[in-house]
């Protein structure tokens, strides 16, 4: 089954992208910062959310890896 059609999985790959684009951010601002356009500009936003959104980005990421580590398929 897709990531698309499971909501954990789905909330799983948004927190990755956020996780990635925040990081991505923080090592190389020119990156994001110079394109702006196109599908650059979701990648930006995503590197917004996770700045401005931190402590719970990184609660939501513990939660998750609990869920992964201790959860049932």
């Amino acid at each position: 089954m897709t990531a698309i059609f499971n909501f954990e999985s789905l909330l799983f790959v948004i927190l990755l992208t956020i996780c990635t684009c925040t990081y991505l951010h923080r090592q190389f601002p020119a990156l994001l910062e110079k394109r702006k356009e196109g599908v650059t500009m979701v990648f930006w936003k995503c590197a917004r959310i996770g700045e401005r959104a931190s402590p719970y980005i990184s609660l939501f990421c513990v939660f998750m890896a609990l869920r992964f580590i201790f959860g049932s398929s």
